[in-house]
């Protein structure tokens, strides 16, 4: 697929757009890294998109993910497009628990991003913890008490419930 030619296509509106990556990562599971590489070198917009698609396809196929999928959008938690911050936040979130020892760069990042003004950037943030919590590695001895902070300061029912909700579960 031509990446470039898709995402200039001004036929197609930017949910189109989307979809088609998403479709073809679907299709062709095995080059996600192709997707990766391209959004890697292009602008945040662009980035972003890509970073939707692969979220799309990570919705109904996790195991589309490799590691390095991971370590993409785990250092991209960190850009400054806020866009890119919550789709990013969403793969880790549909993608955690399929490399459970290689999370801590994602969750220092999601940690800060629970910190963001932006109230969607928080809430992505709370449901990639929320996820990882809820796969109980080692690290939950110290997110845990992290994620109980944050909901007693978090102003939003919306994402303070998505933390509780993690949190109940590890009661279980």
């Amino acid at each position: 697929m031509d990446f470039q030619e898709l995402l200039n296509d001004k036929a197609l509106k930017p949910k189109e757009k989307t979809e088609a990556l998403c479709s073809w990562l679907l299709t062709n599971p095995g080059k996600v890294g192709d997707l990766i590489g391209f959004a890697s070198a292009s602008k945040d917009p662009v980035k972003a998109t890509c970073i939707e698609a692969i979220e799309c396809a990570t919705k109904s196929s996790p195991e589309i993910a490799t590691l390095a999928c991971l370590d993409f959008v785990a250092r991209t938690l960190s850009e400054k497009a806020p866009r890119i911050k919550w789709e990013s936040a969403k793969v880790i979130g549909n993608i955690a628990h399929l490399h459970p020892g290689n999370l801590d760069e994602a969750i220092g990042n999601l940690l800060v991003n629970s910190e963001h003004p932006g109230t969607v950037v928080r809430w992505s943030a709370s449901y990639a913890l929320g996820q990882i919590v809820k796969i109980k590695t080692n690290r939950n001895k110290d997110l845990i008490p992290a994620i109980e902070s944050i909901c007693n300061r978090e102003e939003k029912n919306s994402i303070r419930k998505i933390y509780l909700a993690a949190l109940q579960y590890m009661k279980k």
